[in-house]
């Protein structure tokens, strides 16, 4: 089981936007050649077939959080301690 929580599970805002591109890129290409390979054939199975091989890529290349989209890290502000007592707002009366 340690293997499974050691595996990072977060990608950057950065990581993101480039799986965010490269899934557009790779569906659009697929869809593209799909519709010219299947009309070329007369089958539109064959374009059906063609775009699901695009959304298999895809999906291997985006969705697991790869190290290339997790090379921008967040730095996070150091948690404030618990003992300290918020100061007292001012406000109208």
């Amino acid at each position: 089981m340690d293997f499974f929580t050691s595996i990072p599970t977060h990608i950057d805002y950065v990581g993101q936007a480039k799986a965010e591109k490269l899934y557009r890129a790779i569906i659009t290409l697929f869809s593209i050649v799909g519709f010219v390979w299947g009309y070329i054939v007369q089958q539109f199975s064959q374009s059906v077939y063609i775009l699901g091989a695009g959304f298999l890529l895809a999906a291997i290349l985006t969705v697991p959080p790869w190290p290339m989209y997790r090379r921008n890290p967040l730095n996070w502000q150091v948690p404030k301690n618990g003992d300290d007592k918020p100061a007292a707002k001012k406000g109208k009366k």
